[in-house]
């Protein structure tokens, strides 16, 4: 009868306990958040954030991290013997190293020496081509066995072809250099090599796991590795800062408001202009403001209501662009794997049918033309994994904005205000201009993976081609194709 008596007993005082423990903890967490402090997940404790501060500490991690990639290069004592080690010394990687080792070290000397990012050095452009041809010969197996032993070969050409830069070709497909200020690197971008090659060599053994990580990664399930955390940390401290520069005038009371808004509305219809532009300008301004309503509202609305819907608001949004992934990637992956029995069947018929192993220049029209049926399918996905990236990027680079004591809580407020009224213009001008891809058809997709993939190769070799180049190259690729399709269908009749 005690034990009996006993257990409830003990479950209202274990209740009562966490009620006040709770009542304890939301008054502690209301005064915290009150003072400008912010919650640390990993101590559990609150403390006051500062912008300044992070961007010292990621500076010193990059010396850091550099210097440790260094020392890793520099031991020589158990170094292969090789004919010739430029090509190695270039890419700061050892004779041992592996095709993984010298894929990052590639993508990270990539990023210091592109010539976008060192204007003012004449050699630039010389020093990005070279680095890219030491990554061709080295990432190939067969290049790289004969690199090894016969050294480097008279005629470069004979080596091989150069390398593609996936920040260039997503730069000019999804032409992103106008709002890389708001985004930088798209995540699609950083990780392309693995999405366009290693996840071929993933299928064709069958094995999805790595595949699945990727998802993961991306929607947040699993954590990002050390390197891509870092990246990703430096990327939206960048933006921060960008975006508080943008917006200082307005804030130290040196812009009107309706100057500021005369001007957000003047950027946001230059962005539209571009390729894919509207839908930026949708997607950035819907971040930028529903951050903004979400931290106003929990400062300046009883009970931090508006803050609340604010917060629901966004996270509506964030399940439907979760949802809208993995259709994406459903309809991509059925249309990919449509074309691919396309080619099987086609090749197939051709063996059996004239015994030939090789298809004829109509066999090749008709399969290429089934192929081109999944690009729509892709660009979905492409977009809705933009899309994703954004959000979660600037809602981060929101946080560090607003949650900044380096400044008063007035100009914390101050700055919220002028990224929700650039939000605001953003998401106008670009649901105006269409805010969406339904409109691009199959034409445009080709031109402009054909003038990404031109713009790469000439960036690679040092020549310099601005977006009018581009824009005006993607004209006359889609006037071209439509020429050949009119001279082929007369042809026809």
């Amino acid at each position: 009868v005690a034990s009996i008596v006993a257990l409830p007993l003990m479950g209202a005082a274990v209740g009562a306990y966490q009620v006040s423990r709770g009542l304890v903890n939301s008054a502690e967490a209301m005064t915290a958040s009150y003072q400008g402090k912010i919650w640390d997940e990993t101590k559990r404790e609150w403390y006051y954030y500062y912008l300044n501060k992070e961007w010292e500490d990621i500076l010193k991690e990059e010396k850091e991290r550099e210097s440790a990639n260094a020392n890793n290069t520099t031991n020589l004592d158990n170094e292969r013997p090789v004919k010739d080690r430029a090509y190695y010394d270039m890419l700061k990687v050892s004779t041992n190293a592996t095709q993984a080792e010298i894929k990052k070290s590639y993508y990270r000397e990539a990023r210091i020496c592109h010539p976008d990012k060192n204007p003012d050095d004449p050699e630039a452009a010389q020093n990005f081509q070279e680095l890219g041809h030491a990554y061709q010969i080295l990432s190939n197996e067969d290049s790289r066995k004969n690199y090894d032993k016969n050294g480097k070969s008279d005629n470069t050409a004979d080596e091989g072809n150069q390398q593609m830069d996936p920040l260039v070709f997503f730069a000019v497909m999804f032409g992103s250099h106008t709002v890389e200020p708001y985004v930088g690197e798209l995540w699609i971008a950083n990780t392309a090599d693995t999405l366009m090659k290693d996840v071929v060599e993933q299928q064709a053994a069958a094995d999805t796991k790595a595949i699945e990580d990727e998802a993961d990664e991306l929607l947040g399930k699993k954590k990002p590795s050390d390197e891509a955390d870092f990246r990703q940390r430096k990327r939206e401290m960048k933006c921060a800062m960008n975006i508080i520069k943008r917006t200082s005038d307005f804030v130290e009371g040196k812009e009107t408001e309706e100057q500021f808004v005369a001007s957000c509305q003047e950027e946001a219809a230059n962005i539209v202009k571009g390729s894919f532009g509207d839908v930026f300008c949708t997607t950035i301004g819907f971040s930028l403001q529903v951050e903004a309503d979400e931290f106003l509202g929990f400062k300046n609305s009883f009970l931090g209501m508006e803050g609340h819907a604010a917060r629901a608001k966004k996270n509506y949004k964030a399940g439907c662009t979760n949802i809208q992934i993995l259709n994406a990637g459903v309809k991509a992956v059925s249309k990919g794997q449509k074309a691919m029995k396309e080619v099987e069947s086609v090749q197939r018929n051709t063996v059996e049918g004239g015994g030939q192993s090789e298809m004829n220049a109509e066999q090749q029209a008709e399969l290429m033309e089934k192929m081109e049926e999944s690009l729509p399918a892709i660009l979905e996905l492409a977009w809705a994994i933009n899309v994703r990236d954004i959000s979660k990027t600037l809602k981060e680079v929101c946080r560090r904005i607003f949650t900044d004591a380096g400044v008063e809580q007035a100009d914390r407020v101050k700055r919220a205000e002028s990224v929700r009224i650039l939000g605001r213009e953003f998401l106008t001008i670009g649901k105006v201009s269409g805010g969406g891809v339904k409109g691009i058809d199959t034409e445009d997709i080709k031109a402009r993976a054909a003038v990404a993939a031109m713009t790469t190769m000439a960036k690679a070799q040092g020549q310099e081609v601005t977006e009018a180049d581009q824009e005006e190259m993607i004209k006359q690729a889609k006037e071209m194709s439509s020429a050949q399709k009119t001279t082929a269908a007369e042809s026809a009749n």
